[in-house]
């Protein structure tokens, strides 16, 4: 049988596994919208270069 103690022990460590995952998502997440972001940044500056040298 499981103590009381084992239990608490055993909730704090899922919980801690599950905020680690979802801070690995979040992180992932931001890291993907900044590549959009960057790549989007970098169309638009060549989009004005090519209007100038026309």
């Amino acid at each position: 049988m499981t103590s009381q103690v084992e239990l608490a022990v055993q909730a704090r460590i899922s919980e801690a596994r599950r905020k680690i995952e979802q801070k690995k998502r979040r992180r992932a997440e931001l890291a993907e919208r900044r590549q959009h972001g960057l790549q989007a940044r970098h169309a638009a500056k060549m989009r004005r270069w090519d209007k100038e040298s026309s």
